[in-house]
């Protein structure tokens, strides 16, 4: 809705700014197209182009090149037994649900009330029409008959009269209509008539009837907004203004005095003026009647260098409306969707194992190349990382030289923390065991802004964003991954697709063990979205390595409350043994944050 307004907001002003200073070199048509850029503006916000990928994909490597048997000096134990604790570091935040709600609600009511008032006016129109009559002056018929070949129209329209309307009214979605006042034929000569119908034929020629109907969905749509409604009442004038001007188009130069006369006329002869929506009226309210008066009599025919100024002004506002697609592509919240594009997925149904969680579970088998995905929408998803960006956040700082395989302490500042594991001081193994968030904050401001920036954008690291601020950014914050995004970076880290320092691409490994049996070696980091102590998010990203297949793996649960790392892992190692991928000896729990 935000983006809607700017938007909207910034072509009507420029389209305003383009009538004001360079509206006299323009035809009258090409001023009118103009409008139709809004509508194109109004309708960007409402298409789902945030699920285009802007961002350069990453090629998915086959073979890995690290060495798996060896390990530092200083990695963790293999079979930690207590690696499923949860440490949960709980984050404030506003909670707009309510407030969007309503929004969202009144919004809706407002369409509502809008749409009931747009169908009473087409009942009112179709009801005047079925009291019109039928013109009974022959003269006039034939008149009307020659009119539309004239302007080579073929099609059957009803020409009636009716004592309602007080000015011509061209309205009819699939039959056109033109209702004429009652005896019109009596307060005006047949030349008067002539020109009058003229202007309504034009109106029927150039689809203004069903350009009605369009932009009454827009105005509906956004009743909220009064600049849009602003901007179509004068989108109606610059309309009734390009009609004068095909009619002037059509007569000789003598003839254009009696146009604008017939106008003037009508306006002494009819006072009162009853505007109907969804029609098209020859006679408008007085304002715009001297508006059109003006541009009849300074009217000189559409010359070559208006049409081509015509055009270039459109191809700009096409230029500006085409800027428009690709920010909305990249502002688009609170949560936008990761582009898959893989051939051959296997979807399977986990439904039972997440057990009433919604979620999802995504699994990618190097060896055979295939995705195995439960519930796709949520596995393309972009959401926090929390936890699940600490091997992240420590490889960035080794590569930075923040800190090293053999010396990789930080010392705890002395601020009491609520798990006792968090309050001494820390190395990368001890710190990645305990899930210490303190710690990866301290990486991250060591490895400074710019920095970490330059290492998301290198991997494609989800959004990039780190307008959360230093030490929150991926805490349920302004950084966003979606889960098949983190098993293709898993893949590639292990891979090391990015050339980082091979030492270091061990080491991570090594601090990432969490148990070994005969099935295999299973790595991983958990990771759990406290808002305001509630339990939202829970996440487990890993691989296992087996004797045959290295197996890439991210799963996903949310809630209102009780979704945690902990939790995502148990379904993690529920699913992975029934696919007879790694079987788990259940002892402990993991460190969650």
């Amino acid at each position: 809705m935000v983006l809607s307004i700017v938007f909207s907001t910034a072509t009507i002003a420029m389209i305003l700014l383009i009538r004001r200073f360079y509206g006299n070199k323009l035809t009258a048509k090409w001023k009118y197209y103009m409008w139709f850029f809004l509508l194109i503006s109004l309708t960007i916000p409402l298409l789902p182009i945030q699920y285009i990928d802007w961002k350069h994909s990453v090629p998915q490597a086959n073979n890995s090149i690290m060495n798996t048997s060896q390990h530092s000096e200083t990695s963790t134990s293999v079979n930690n037994g207590n690696w499923m604790n949860d440490f949960s570091y709980s984050v404030n935040r506003l909670d707009f649900t309510i407030l969007s709600e309503i929004i969202f609600y009144g919004w809706m009511i407002g369409m509502v009330f809008f749409g009931v008032f747009a169908i009473l006016a087409q009942v009112r129109i179709h009801r005047i029409k079925n009291a019109s009559t039928t013109i009974e002056n022959q003269d006039v018929r034939r008149l009307f008959a020659r009119c539309k070949k004239s302007l080579g129209i073929t099609q059957d329209l009803v020409m009636k009269e009716s004592s309602v309307v007080t000015s011509p009214t061209t309205f009819g979605f699939f039959k056109t209509y033109i209702l004429l006042p009652n005896d019109l034929d009596k307060s005006f000569s047949m030349r008067e008539i002539e020109l009058i119908l003229l202007h309504e034929l034009h109106h029927y020629k150039s689809k203004h009837v069903h350009v009605n109907y369009i932009f009454l969905v827009y105005q509906i749509m956004y009743w909220f907004h009064p600049l849009v409604w602003w901007a179509f009442k004068e989108m109606k004038l610059d309309r009734e203004i390009a009609c004068d001007a095909a009619v002037l188009h059509t007569l000789d130069r003598q003839s254009y005095k009696d146009y604008g006369n017939t106008l003037i006329n009508f306006a002494h002869r009819y006072a009162r003026f009853s505007s109907f929506h969804l029609t098209n009226q020859f006679f408008g309210s007085k304002t715009h009647l001297k508006k059109r008066i003006i541009n009849i009599a300074d009217y000189n025919g559409d010359s070559l260098p208006k049409k081509r100024k015509g055009i270039i002004t459109c191809i700009f506002l096409s230029i500006v409306i085409t800027i428009q697609v690709p920010v909305t592509a990249v502002t688009a919240e609170p949560n936008d969707y990761y582009d898959f594009d893989d051939d051959q997925p296997v979807y399977e149904d986990f439904s039972d194992d997440f057990g009433g969680y919604d979620g999802s579970f995504v699994l990618y088998s190097m060896q055979n190349e295939q995705y195995h995905i439960h519930n796709e929408e949520k596995g393309t998803l972009r959401m926090s990382p929390n936890s699940t960006y600490k091997p992240f956040s420590a490889l960035f700082a080794l590569e930075q030289n923040v800190i090293s395989i053999d010396h990789s302490t930080l010392n705890w500042n002395g601020q009491p923390y609520a798990y006792n594991e968090w309050n001494r001081d820390q190395d990368l193994p001890s710190a990645m065991q305990h899930s210490v968030t303190w710690y990866f904050q301290e990486l991250d401001k060591q490895v400074n802004e710019e920095n970490i920036q330059s290492f998301l954008e290198k991997v494609d690291y989800g959004n990039h964003d780190l307008s959360g601020g230093i030490e929150e950014y991926w805490l349920e914050s302004s950084l966003e991954i979606s889960l098949i995004e983190q098993v293709q970076l898993l893949q590639d880290v292990y891979t090391n697709q990015f050339e980082f320092e091979e030492e270091h691409i061990q080491f991570l490994k090594d601090v990432m063990i969490l148990e070994e049996n005969d099935s295999g070696t299973l790595y991983g980091k958990t990771g759990t979205g406290n808002i305001n102590g509630k339990h939202r998010n829970g996440l487990f990203i890993g691989f296992v390595e087996t004797s045959n297949d290295t197996f890439f793996f991210a799963t996903n649960i949310e809630e209102n409350d009780h979704a945690t790392g902990s939790k995502a892992a148990e379904i993690t190692l529920d699913i992975l043994n029934q696919k007879n991928i790694y079987h788990h000896r259940k002892e402990g729990k993991q460190n969650d944050t």
